[in-house]
């Protein structure tokens, strides 16, 4: 990643190329409501406030498994919003080649998106037929460890350095009364672990076998057989976490309550929401600490066609906020995402945040499943995994099988 020095950014006044002539409230939705999530977007709403329109806020509760059906409805509905949260990938693509999302190429086009947003497949995954369709906001990889070092002293075994020595770690978190390793029950967080296992154990050239080709006989072959190895070790790990949200289960790891969590870089917002300071209070493992390999997912805003011609001017006025230098910086600082754009740099960052840095700027990086995937393939996975982590009677061979059938069968 191209980084140049722009620290005056974070206390630099969001200045855009085109201003609103008259207020206009326009609302937006998304699932972020934890603690860190709710911080990160109040900058986002700032900046676009300080363009002289009204961000209004349209948070659903319940992370995108529950938000994306109720945002989908509303916009077949003839009731959409004016912008919307979607993660990278396919998830809006139905909706685009409906007519129902606008087109934003002429913002794109007018702020240089394609020489500033890196690396390029983000914009990739919001173009369709050679048309822009959103914007991206960040860069989020699943592919993270995060461990309790408090947890880890009490139960007198070393901070692990890999996947490995925490599976071996976890009789003694448990002898101390600490639950090795927290999954909440979203049917996300299950799959999400088994996808991050999968580019860990199996390598980049399985996953993108599995997920990008389609190949379902690796699917259901030896390499995978290793993988279900590891998350049935993870399942039974997970063992006596007892909470239904993700950043419910990182609040664990906060406590000392639980030794680890498998979960994305957005966790960091958490970690800092409570003062926690890496590789102090908590560790980080990127890749489990088996792969130097992260994702380029992360979240995206599509912007629904309306009527109304001054809320359609001032959807262009938050495009363009969303992705310019200021807001990118103070959004994702909070976040504990990297931002899209290759000119701005993170003075601020921690040392989790800059571990991610490193990796991408060496370009060891893949598309995550939600670019892979299409939104139902995503279902029928999430939905599997989801009974596997809550039904220990489930073998992993059983759960290997379906597995396979799943990806037989996948768009």
């Amino acid at each position: 990643m191209k980084i140049r020095h722009m620290a005056a950014v974070l206390a630099a006044t969001v200045v855009l190329p085109f201003a609103a002539a008259n207020a206009t409230d326009l609302e937006v939705t998304h699932w972020w409501t934890s603690g860190g999530e709710a911080a990160a977007v109040a900058e986002l709403a700032k900046a676009f406030d300080a363009t002289g329109n009204k961000w209004i806020d349209g948070a659903i509760a319940g992370s995108g498994g529950t938000a994306r059906p109720i945002m989908v409805s509303r916009i077949t509905g003839g009731d959409p919003m004016a912008a919307t949260q979607f993660n990278h990938g396919r998830q809006a693509e139905e909706l685009v080649e409906a007519g129902l999302m606008r087109d934003l190429t002429d913002v794109a086009t007018r702020e240089n998106w394609k020489e500033v947003i890196r690396p390029a497949s983000l914009l990739d995954s919001c173009t369709i037929d050679g048309k822009i369709y959103c914007a991206p906001v960040n860069i989020h990889s699943w592919q993270w460890l995060w461990l309790s070092n408090a947890a880890f002293e009490k139960a007198g075994v070393a901070v692990p350095k890999n996947w490995d020595e925490f599976v071996a770690a976890a009789p003694a978190l448990e002898k101390a009364g600490i639950v090795p390793l927290a999954v909440g029950g979203q049917a996300w967080q299950a799959s999400g672990a088994f996808d991050v296992l999968l580019l860990a154990v199996g390598g980049k050239d399985t996953f993108y076998k599995v997920f990008k080709d389609k190949d379902a006989e690796v699917a259901a072959g030896p390499e995978i057989a290793k993988v279900f190895k590891a998350a049935d070790d993870a399942r039974r790990m997970s063992k006596g976490t007892n909470v239904q949200d993700w950043n419910q289960a990182t609040n664990m790891v906060i406590t000392g309550k639980a030794g680890g969590q498998i979960m994305g870089d957005w966790a960091q917002g958490e970690f800092a929401l409570a003062g926690q300071t890496a590789g102090k209070d908590y560790t980080c493992l990127p890749g489990l600490g088996v792969t130097d390999v992260i994702a380029t997912g992360g979240d995206a805003f599509y912007f629904p066609v309306l009527k109304d011609e001054e809320k359609s001017k001032a959807q262009e006025v938050l495009a363009s906020t969303l992705v310019s230098p200021g807001a990118q910086v103070a959004f994702n600082l909070k976040k504990g995402s990297l931002p899209v754009r290759g000119d701005v740099d993170l003075a601020a960052a921690n040392d989790c945040m800059k571990k991610g840095l490193d990796i991408l700027a060496k370009g060891n990086v893949v598309d995550w499943t939600d670019q892979l995937l299409s939104a139902d393939s995503q279902k029928q996975k999430e939905d599997l995994f989801s009974e596997f982590f809550a039904n220990p009677s489930m073998t992993p061979e059983d759960a290997q099988k379906r597995f396979a059938e799943i990806i037989a069968s996948a768009e």
